[in-house]
């Protein structure tokens, strides 16, 4: 660095530095000092290379520095948010959870302290739930809260546009909202105020879609595999439960599943007792889930039934498919997601998969922002914004 001006060669090879490691073999020859000394010691303490796995062994000390106390767990996650952006932290935690096997230490309130909380440290604390003192319950729903709070206002924000009524395309009205517009018939209806010098047709009238009749609620079935890979999924969908069934459009039930059913709906005006409600891990009887949810069915063609699994069914194959065609078949629409995250592809039982999208229920992944759309669509009876169907 000369005159204020960081050398590009030099930070080249700090950044080589960085990633390598500092053996005597990573060719860089550059040495660190001060705050990237700092660095270096906070992600070789978790990428160390004395245990080439990269995992802890039950009855081995552990090679990376983070030793097994909370106290030193926490001070490596004060000095990762200090060196780090949020976002790499976030990566971090779960690679020091899933490569230094640190659940257990979650366990501890000082440890919840330091943490940065996202969906996937609420997916860990969800599964240890049982597990936990009740010293550590109170700052883990305090961690839990903090995100949902989060997710509440990225998601209210995102959901009510698209669900607050409906379009009534057989009707029509004369003062329609932008969105609302009917552009065919309206140009059509204005042919005769066409400019040629201008090359437009300046409307006087507009034509629009009318919005359904709000006297008939919605009905929207929420039926989430509790899996233990299904942990962000669990959190995502049980926050929109909350959102949703804060719509006075929308009628929501949230279902929880693996081997038995839950039924959370009276505890929706709460999402964090929804996600202390449910405990990740276990089989999975999809099946005996959609045959409850289908008792609740008493008006099929205004319910919008969604499943939230990976497919991976423990019960009866035959049994669900049946019960898919039927609820089908009654007019319901039926919505399978094999995701609700933000991550990429899933890994999902391709074979029923491939067995709903033949009933005329194709399974796929969503994220968060596209939820929203896609239950406008199903409530609309509109063809799905599926992004990679099966």
């Amino acid at each position: 660095m000369t005159g204020g001006t960081v050398d590009p060669a030099y930070e080249r090879l700090r950044r080589w530095r960085l990633v390598l490691g500092g053996d005597a073999a990573d060719g860089t020859g550059c040495g660190l000092a001060g705050r990237d000394a700092a660095m270096d010691a906070a992600l070789t303490a978790l990428y160390g290379k004395g245990d080439k796995e990269g995992k802890a062994r039950q009855g081995r000390e552990r090679s990376a520095g983070l030793g097994a106390s909370a106290p030193s767990v926490a001070r490596w996650l004060g000095d990762i948010r200090t060196y780090f952006p949020s976002s790499v932290v976030q990566v971090m935690q779960r690679d020091a959870i899933d490569r230094l096997g640190l659940s257990t230490l979650l366990l501890e309130p000082e440890m919840l302290e330091a943490v940065e909380a996202d969906v996937h440290l609420v997916g860990t604390l969800l599964s240890l739930n049982k597990a936990m003192p009740e010293t550590t319950k109170e700052t883990a729903r305090a961690v839990v809260r903090k995100v949902v709070a989060d997710l509440e206002k990225r998601l209210a924000t995102r959901t009510p546009p698209p669900l607050t009524g409906a379009l009534d395309r057989s009707a029509r009205i004369s003062r329609p909202r932008l969105h609302d517009i009917d552009w065919n018939r309206t140009i059509s209806a204005n042919l005769k105020h066409y400019l040629p010098e201008y090359g437009t047709v300046v409307p006087e009238r507009l034509i629009g879609y009318g919005r359904a009749s709000q006297s008939v609620k919605k009905e929207v079935i929420l039926c989430i595999d509790q899996s233990g890979s299904m942990a962000a999924s669990v959190v995502f969908a049980s926050v929109f439960g909350a959102v949703l069934a804060s719509m006075r459009s929308i009628t929501t039930r949230l279902v929880v599943f693996d081997t038995a059913v839950v039924d959370l709906t009276d505890q929706l005006d709460d999402p964090v007792d929804v996600l202390f409600g449910t405990q990740l891990g276990g089989g999975t009887d999809i099946n005996r889930a959609l045959a409850y949810c289908q008792s609740h069915i008493t008006r099929p063609a205004d319910t919008v039934m969604v499943l939230i699994s990976d497919l991976y069914e423990g019960g009866i194959r035959n049994e669900m498919l049946k019960r898919v065609a039927a609820m089908k078949a009654s007019g319901t629409q039926f919505v399978a997601l094999l995701a609700l995250s933000d991550e990429g592809a899933p890994a999902y039982d391709r074979e029923h998969a491939a067995a709903l999208a033949e009933l005329g229920a194709p399974a796929f992944a969503c994220t968060p922002d596209l939820f929203p759309d896609v239950m406008a669509a199903a409530i609309e009876k509109r063809p799905l914004p599926i992004p990679e169907a099966v």
